[in-house]
């Protein structure tokens, strides 16, 4: 069958997060509850609301990564119900049309940037079509003001409600920092098993996320200190998960290089890694390390990564004895014996400022600058149809309600979210959810109807709040909670007739954002797809330039000082240490498979979408993914054999590969019409390069149009 049609089938299966459901039954409840004791009952709808949407973005992680990730999507959230707020108090009605017209395109522009802006764009957009089209009274900044109260005290209940397991260790308060570096080593156990196997690609992708994981978790730790709390330079636990995570990164770099040679390894070496994890977690040293024999350069430095691990570790290590790594075999003559040692990242220290610089991190290097490009060609595509679906069925709302008419935009606005999976399978699942919300609501208030009051509706919303955690793996069985919540909250408001307009409302909308979602000039997967493999081809070709393009010598004195003259008044050189496993280098390489992780996911969005007009439709974007990934590794490969002293490519060759890796970026950023570059021969002496250049053509032959 075509992945359109069992897309929609699709259930992504997780242990339950059991501490995460107890923090959604007491997030909107509670408030709901309160306003309903206390008379406020509009203010703990908007409060019960914000809680509802922090809720679906309440993921697993540490809690300053839960700060980001819940914390800006609410503010983004607030912003657009002020918006609306204030568009509703100023008394036209149709000015919502072209009003949430360009809220809709600055969301879909915002949207491309990355996945916490993304969500921030979407509830900007939701928010603002509740503000403008649901009667509440108030003026718009106190319902603003609620909206972000409850966001905030879903917050509090992350900091307070903790997994048990986390409360009965020493330095239990960063156990999720030291569970993201032992995840590290588990992935990376679980890649070198799979050496030489079909399970090595995904393998390494889990590998690649685990690391994204944990970098996020340490740089959110070195730049949101708590309040009150020895976060600094002091810390003895922040400085050993620290250095503990650098060991972490030259040893995956060192894996990926295994990986890209292909050769399995003997599983009690394949098995080191998982000694590091069970150290990371207890606090401790991990006892004998068996390391591979180092008869290749990319085993040599896997060896030596490996040994600088253990040192790491000895040297950090609570308790236990010290590490004795078992010896490998002799190596060969002549094979470079200089250690790898593993870069030690800043340390944690307080700052005032943290907050605005982990919101520029978290969401990607450059990425805030690149707001301003807000015509390029998947910026342009995709805020014009954000802004046509949600204009058009605003307008439409307007002419079928005269109040109550935020349900259509509002549904609109969720279906046009591109990262949700394929518009066919969103739509099918909108469908099937609402129907089925409004189904199992109707049958509520039939049961409740006898009892009188609004209590039963606090039950309803503690269950629901309850499910979100386990409804994000499905987006019909979230949306089916969604649906009931929100019902819950327009019917406490007084909207008891609402239930039967949403399925019309649902239907239309869903017309709607097939119809616009399907329009010539805005589903071209070139556009889409190829300006997320442009963004990794740049920022591989950055990692590469700043990897290739360091000195190999440098000034230094006839005693081999750099930096100073010799005791003869001349200047000597000496070898400088090449620049792939320095800070910039390590941030470089992790831009580069950031980048690629979005890419696969929207081409794997491509892949499930329903036949559009394009014929770049017919393009294979996971095989063009495939290839990308293994462009991205080979310049791994080639930073690690520099370092360990395999002489470096000459100028020319390094020029070749990074100009053919920003021109075919261009070419795949302009979308349809832009000729694919000629690409230059393929350089001869370095096999890293070379695989470079080889998918660098692959690619071209798949994406270019016939």
């Amino acid at each position: 069958m075509p992945a359109w049609l069992t897309h929609p089938l699709g259930w992504r299966s997780a242990p339950i997060p059991w501490t995460a459901v107890l923090r959604g039954a007491l997030s909107a409840g509670p408030l709901l509850a309160l306003g309903l004791l206390t008379g406020h009952l509009s203010q703990a709808v908007l409060a019960g609301l914000g809680a509802m949407l922090a809720g679906v973005n309440d993921r697993p992680g540490t809690r300053r990564t839960g700060v980001v990730h819940i914390g800006l999507p609410a503010v983004g959230g607030a912003l657009g119900l002020l918006c609306g707020g204030l568009l509703a108090d100023g008394g036209s009605r149709w000015a919502a049309v072209p009003a949430l017209f360009v809220v809709g395109w600055l969301s879909g522009a915002l949207s491309v940037t990355g996945p916490v802006w993304s969500a921030a764009a979407m509830q900007c957009l939701v928010t603002a079509s509740i503000g403008a089209g649901m009667p509440i009274p108030g003026p718009a900044w106190l319902k603003a003001v609620c909206y972000l109260g409850g966001a905030a005290w879903l917050l509090l209940l992350r900091f307070l409600l903790r997994a048990p397991r986390h409360l009965l260790r020493r330095g239990a308060r960063r156990e999720g920092e030291r569970e993201a570096v032992a995840a590290v080593f588990d992935a990376l156990a679980d890649a070198l098993l799979a050496l030489g196997g079909s399970g090595a690609e995904p393998a390494r992708r889990r590998l690649v996320a685990a690391q994204h994981r944990a970098d996020e978790s340490l740089r959110l730790m070195r730049l949101l200190p708590f309040p009150g709390r020895r976060e600094g330079r002091g810390s003895a636990q922040a400085y050993r998960i620290t250095e503990r995570f650098a060991a972490a990164t030259a040893l995956c770099e060192a894996g990926i290089a295994l990986l890209w040679e292909g050769r399995p390894l003997p599983r009690h070496v394949a098995e080191a890694p998982r000694l590091l994890a069970a150290a990371v977690r207890a606090d401790s040293a991990p006892g004998a390390l068996a390391s591979p024999v180092s008869d290749t350069v990319q085993r040599g430095a896997f060896d030596r990564a490996l040994l600088a691990a253990a040192v790491t570790f000895d040297r950090t290590a609570l308790r236990g004895t010290p590490v004795r790594p078992v010896p490998p075999e002799p190596r060969e003559p002549g094979e470079p014996t200089r250690p790898t040692r593993p870069v030690r990242l800043p340390r944690p220290s307080p700052n005032t400022r943290g907050l605005r610089r982990a919101l520029k991190e978290l969401t990607a290097r450059g990425s805030l600058r690149a707001l301003g490009r807000v015509f390029a060609p998947a910026r342009r595509e995709n805020a014009l149809r954000v802004a046509l679906c949600v204009a058009a069925s605003t307008a439409v709302a307007l002419s079928l309600h005269q109040t109550h008419w935020y349900w259509l935009p509002a549904t609109a606005a969720f279906l046009v979210k591109p990262d949700l999976g394929p518009l066919f399978s969103r739509v099918v699942n909108r469908v099937a959810g609402t129907a089925t919300g409004v189904l199992v609501f109707t049958v509520l208030t039939l049961a409740m109807a006898g009892l009188g009051g609004l209590w039963w509706l606090v039950a309803v919303v503690v269950a629901g709040g309850a499910l979100i955690p386990v409804a994000t793996r499905h987006f019909g069985f979230q949306t089916a909670v969604v649906t009931l919540l929100v019902l819950s909250f327009v019917y406490a408001l007084g909207d008891t007739e609402a239930t039967a307009a949403r399925l019309l409302d649902t239907a239309l909308a869903c017309g709607i954002v097939l119809l616009v979602g399907h329009l010539p000039h805005l589903t071209d997967p070139r556009v889409r797809v190829g300006h997320r493999f442009a963004v990794a081809l740049r920022r591989t070709e950055r990692y590469l330039r700043h990897v290739l393009d360091a000195p190999e010598t440098a000034p230094t004195t006839s005693a081999g000082a750099p930096g100073t003259a010799g005791t003869d008044g001349t200047a000597g050189t000496a070898p400088v240490a090449p620049r792939g496993g320095d800070a910039t280098g390590i941030a470089l390489r992790y831009a580069a498979y950031r980048a690629l992780s979005e890419a696969r996911a929207v081409a794997e969005t491509a892949a499930a979408e329903l036949p559009g007009p394009h014929r770049a439709h017919r393009h294979d974007w996971l095989a063009v993914m495939a290839r990308a990934e293994r462009i991205v590794d080979a310049a791994t490969v080639c930073a690690v054999r520099v370092e360990q002293g395999v002489p470096r490519p000459t100028a020319t060759e390094a020029r070749w590969v990074t100009e053919a890796l920003a021109a075919t970026a261009d070419a795949l950023e302009g979308g349809r019409g832009t000729p694919m570059p000629t690409l230059p021969p393929v350089p001869k002496d370095c096999r890293s390069l070379r695989d470079v250049m080889t998918e660098l053509h692959g690619i071209q032959s798949l994406t270019t149009v016939t």
